[in-house]
């Protein structure tokens, strides 16, 4: 254990030893913060009189969310950018109420020194705060400039279900319900720092035996003393749990270049434990992996402004079931994947000395859904769907890739709204096996784009050879389902038909590679029923644009 964790941890044992416990996630009934102080309150004519917000004791002061009647309020001296939580707090189900934070929300503290992380207690996991939510629990902040961040050592544990899925999402959203559907930028999002491998960083080795020093990358976000770092040797760190987790409304660019996603995976190990998450309505990529090795099982992003999937820095996870629906009219790509971090300052030596030891990016995605709008006009880009540049030697596989719901913007146009873009060491790679697509199937009217492989193999002659199917669709787009085009049926809305029904011209259906279905999700085994919004009748703000 720390020193600054013994110190306080004696402290607070202290001042309840009268009361018989040393418990620092205290939530006194009835009880609000004012400053340092605590006054209690008897909530006089609330109809929820018995709520507790969420609280902490620190040097014998109880310091607890005021409770309106409704909601739960945290003030900035309760936590905030400068004032991040340095012990583990509990934040309650409040029923119907929301927990509002006036400021930002940061679990454990910040180093940018090896010998400050030592100092701290944590190394390569250490005994960091943990922060844990209920399920069906709300959580809102008031602007772009407020967001989350999960410091290196900490935890977040987010452990919602099917019937009671956790939230972080805008005040205006949760409690004045004045968001539009498809508004962005209405707080920061979340940013989760870890202790894993990312090629930003000088290591000794090859992957997987590999170390580092002194790896502190400052994460995209709040500059001074909202920076944050990430990065180690460790992709089996522990971040927390994510399950039944939504996230919506985030993004806010802070400064060029430098902008919010729905969540950014820095370094994030395979230690976290990541099942059923959405991200819904973001200003840039829904999320973003910078290095690390995070799995992610059933993944939705809805109306996500730039990349819905972003992977960068030799990310290596695996990403199952994955259903990426773009604005009709906004949206750039399904996924964007880069292999080295800074790729463009790199000269081909130093681009091939990472390769060579494992240290780019090598995802696995398997069972994919990407339903690209044919927007030409978005806040980003134009409505893409795969790009594969700067040294990713992903595994994809199982993936359905479309724009056959709309039609492009600019007809005959094939600079716009691909399927596929395969660019730089990655033709090298399809090439010699390295860069794998399998059993997929892509829809659109503007199909691939890039160079060819080294021997001269058109890309999509690569991908034809490698087992997938690629079907042209019409200018005026092609409706992929059966009510439609008898020559093209792949999709029912969202969900993937069965494999049996599957019609794309005269040609074979791919076999699945472990799996049943080929795309993310079928009517028969409907993962994303109960929990998400903007899918379902009920729990929306509109319909789908292609029902």
């Amino acid at each position: 254990m720390s020193i600054n964790k013994l110190i306080l941890s004696s402290a607070v044992a202290l001042a309840l030893t009268g009361c018989g416990g040393g418990d620092i996630n205290i939530a006194p009934a009835n009880s609000t913060s004012i400053g340092d102080t605590v006054t209690n309150v008897t909530n006089e004519g609330s109809t929820n009189a018995d709520v507790s917000c969420a609280s902490y004791t620190l040097a014998g002061t109880v310091s607890q969310g005021s409770f309106d009647g409704t909601n739960c309020i945290y003030s900035k001296g309760f936590v905030d950018i400068d004032n991040p939580l340095t012990f583990d707090l509990a934040v309650p189900n409040i029923g119907t109420g929301v927990h509002v934070f006036e400021g930002s929300l940061v679990v454990g503290q910040n180093y940018s020194s090896d010998a400050d992380l030592a100092t701290a207690g944590l190394s390569e996991g250490g005994d960091g705060p943990v922060l844990t939510i209920a399920a069906g629990t709300t959580l809102a902040f008031r602007s772009a400039d407020d967001f989350m961040v999960v410091n290196r050592g900490s935890q977040m544990r987010a452990n919602g279900t099917a019937t009671a899925p956790i939230t972080l999402t805008s005040q205006t959203d949760a409690v004045f319900g004045t968001v539009g559907a498809e508004d962005v930028g209405e707080w920061g999002g979340l940013v989760i720092n870890g202790f894993g491998v990312t090629n930003k960083c000088a290591y000794t080795g090859t992957y997987p035996a590999v170390a580092t020093s002194d790896c502190h990358v400052a994460s995209e976000g709040k500059a001074d003393v909202g920076e944050s770092h990430y990065g180690g040797d460790n992709n089996a760190d522990n971040s927390g749990v994510l399950k039944y987790l939504i996230v919506k409304h985030t993004g806010a660019e802070v400064a060029p270049g430098n902008e919010l996603n729905g969540i950014a995976f820095n370094a994030v190990g395979n230690g976290t434990l990541i099942e059923n998450l959405e991200v819904y309505s973001v200003y840039d990529d829904g999320i973003e992996f910078f290095g690390g090795a995070v799995d992610i099982t059933n993944y939705v992003a809805m109306y996500v402004r730039d990349d819905a999937i972003d992977i960068d820095e030799g990310y290596r996870g695996t990403i199952t079931n994955a259903l990426v629906i773009q604005s009709e009219t906004d949206g750039n790509r399904c996924v964007e994947s880069d292999g080295i971090g800074s790729y463009s300052s790199k000269d081909q030596t130093s681009i091939d000395d990472f390769i060579a030891r494992g240290l780019n990016s090598q995802a696995t995605i398997k069972n994919l859904t990407c339903i690209i709008s044919a927007n030409q006009s978005g806040t980003h880009e134009e409505g893409q769907g795969l790009r594969i540049r700067e040294a990713h030697f992903p595994t994809i596989q199982n993936a359905i890739v479309t724009a056959s719901y709309g039609a492009d913007e600019l007809l005959g146009d094939t600079d716009h709204n691909w399927c596929f873009r395969l660019d730089n060491e990655g033709q090298q790679a399809a090439q010699d096996g390295n860069l794998v697509v399998a059993s997929s199937i892509l829809a659109c009217q503007d199909l691939t784009k890039g160079n060819s492989l080294p021997n001269g193999t058109s890309t999509a002659d690569w991908l034809t050879t490698s087992g997938n199917l690629l079907y042209q669709t019409a200018e005026a787009g092609d409706d992929p389902t059966a009510a439609s085009n008898a020559d093209l049926v792949i999709l029912n809305g969202f969900y993937s038909v069965p494999v049996a029904d599957m019609v794309v011209g005269t040609e074979s259906i791919p076999t699945p590679v472990d799996s049943s279905i080929i795309g993310a999700v079928s009517a028969d085994n409907d993962w994303t029923a109960g929990w998400t919004y903007g899918l379902h009748e009920g729990s929306r703000a509109q319909p789908l644009w292609f029902e």
